[in-house]
């Protein structure tokens, strides 16, 4: 049972650098679509699929061949609308996902010291 009481969560100073340094590089996300476009190397840099990779390099490494299917994004090329090809538009999808992506690291790796330390200790 609850018992009622609630207690503020204490930020500390390097917490607060962690989020500050968090937030910055979600903002600057937009950066690995707009290059790509700047030097007209096509996808997404670091975002190739195996057969970019081979195009690439040559060869697709055994660790990418293997695992390349095992994940998919849940919003794929960051987006709501595939559609849409305004760079202004997507831009703001990838720094929504890198939000959200950091948020839901903040709050696991919170949730895991929180059962790691405890009570201070």
């Amino acid at each position: 049972m609850l018992s009622g009481k609630v207690t503020k969560m204490k930020i500390s100073k390097l917490q607060k650098k962690i989020l500050f340094i968090l937030l910055l590089l979600c903002f600057i996300t937009p950066v690995g679509i707009l290059m790509p476009m700047v030097f007209n190397a096509g996808d997404d840099w670091g975002e190739w699929s195996a057969q970019t990779v081979k195009d690439l390099i040559g060869y697709v490494p055994k660790g990418l061949e293997k695992y390349s299917e095992v994940w998919h994004a849940p919003l794929p090329g960051y987006t709501v609308d595939t559609n849409d090809t305004s760079v202004v538009h997507q831009s703001g999808y990838y720094m929504v996902s890198g939000i959200i992506g950091a948020t839901i690291t903040y709050i696991v790796m919170l949730l895991i010291s929180k059962l790691i330390v405890r009570d201070g200790k």
